[in-house]
């Protein structure tokens, strides 16, 4: 009869506190899998290697092998290294499947186990829209010569960015890409900032790690008013755990695409009643955009944003790993103006290097309603102490007439 075993596999690390941490790992992964063989190996540097793992579960009668890379994105070692290895290891035993999974990615277990630490280094459980405005976030990802791995750091940096609030974020790299992590805070201190969230977004520790902190403590003594903070790598936290867990069954089921159906997505959806069809105008139409197009547009909205006046709050709880829970708090505004449609509620709207710099030139009304009254204020007073006169744009299809300011 078939057996089934899983293979995780690693790069592999020089550093020793890596190789245990990754066994801390499969011993996590073996506690959600009594009954199936787990087993685990690296590519370089570290034993067991990735053959060892696999004859391991080869000896225990295992005839179906799911094997997941442990690495957070898809380059040169998740695309070509291991599936190598698994191939040639195949080939010389016939009687084996080998499935292999896709590489972890932006899950959003994963994200919400790298907020957790962001927010452990902050000394918070939680935050509100507003609160870190006046903080930068410097996300440092691996690096590598795969550009599309050092664009998901890049992704993931934005993602992080406005799910938490800050006023600024930067992405830097400490492998063979730019901008480098020494370079990348020197950057970041030319902002300004006097509070800056330094996160590595890796599973574990090891020598590239210890690199990222003393670039930090070295820089930190060189400006003494502004505050670092080192977040922890992820480790094996829960969510960490879990995102495994939904690899290793994907390559169980073979249900892998190579590109997500959006159209199927939304139709799933629709037909739940989670969304509505909406025929409204574009969104925003830049007065001086001589190519923007027509205004047909066809959008869809989730059903909490067609009130008259609606409160959004949203939490996020994160039971990780040895600190208990975060939450993230949003409160925000949306008005509908009875021009049949509606737009969707941006938590983010007062932020002081944001949406505000576009109030008066050519924002939909319903747009602007999110704006909070002190806002609009400010910024009109920036703009009237600058000498910039507002955009006054034609009125758009389905929406009320602008009114012109003094």
């Amino acid at each position: 009869m078939s057996k089934t075993g899983i293979m995780i596999c690693g790069h592999g690390s020089r550093a020793k506190i890596a190789e245990e941490e990754f066994a801390l790992l499969a011993k996590g992964l073996r506690a959600r899998y009594p009954d199936t063989p787990v087993e685990y190996g690296f590519l370089e540097y570290s034993a067991p290697n990735i053959h060892m793992g696999l004859d391991s579960l080869r000896d225990q009668g295992v005839t179906h092998i799911l094997a997941v890379p442990g690495m957070l994105f898809a380059a040169t070692h998740a695309k070509n290294d291991i599936p190598s290895v698994l191939t040639t290891y195949q080939e010389k035993n016939p009687g084996l499947t080998v499935s292999y999974g896709r590489e972890l990615g932006l899950h959003p277990q994963l994200i919400a186990a790298f907020e957790a630490r962001i927010l452990e280094a902050l000394g918070v459980d939680h935050v509100h829209d507003g609160d870190l405005y006046d903080t930068m976030l410097v996300v440092v990802g691996r690096g590598t010569s795969d550009t599309l791995a050092n664009a998901e750091a890049a992704r993931l940096t934005r993602i992080v960015t406005e799910n938490l609030g800050f006023g600024w974020s930067e992405t830097v790299y400490s492998g063979v890409t730019f901008p480098s992590v020494g370079r990348g805070l020197e950057m970041a201190l030319k902002l300004g900032y006097k509070k800056i969230v330094v996160a590595p977004y890796f599973l574990f520790s090891g020598r590239l790690i210890d690199r990222i902190y003393n670039y930090v403590d070295k820089v930190a003594e060189t400006e003494p008013d502004v505050n670092f903070y080192k977040a922890l790598y992820l480790a094996d936290q829960s969510h960490v755990i879990d995102t495994f867990m939904e690899r290793i069954t994907e390559a169980a089921e073979g249900s892998l695409v190579e590109t997500t159906d959006l159209m199927a997505s939304f139709k799933e959806r629709l037909a739940r009643g989670e969304v509505e069809v909406h025929h409204h105008h574009a969104e925003y139409r830049d007065p001086l955009d001589d190519e923007a197009g027509g205004s047909g547009h066809e959008h869809s909205h989730d059903h909490t944003h067609d009130h008259s006046h609606h409160h959004d709050h949203s939490h996020s709880h994160d039971h990780g790993h040895a600190h208990g829970h975060h939450h993230h708090h949003g409160h925000s505004h949306g008005h509908d103006h009875g021009h049949g449609h509606s737009h969707g509620v941006y938590k983010h709207i007062a932020h002081p290097n944001g949406p505000r710099t576009m109030i008066d030139q050519g924002v939909c009304c319903c747009f602007m309603s999110q704006f909070p009254k002190e806002v609009i204020d400010e910024e009109r007073a920036l703009r009237e102490g600058l000498g910039v006169a507002p955009t006054v744009p034609e009125k758009l299809p389905g929406c009320a007439p602008k009114r012109k300011t003094a």
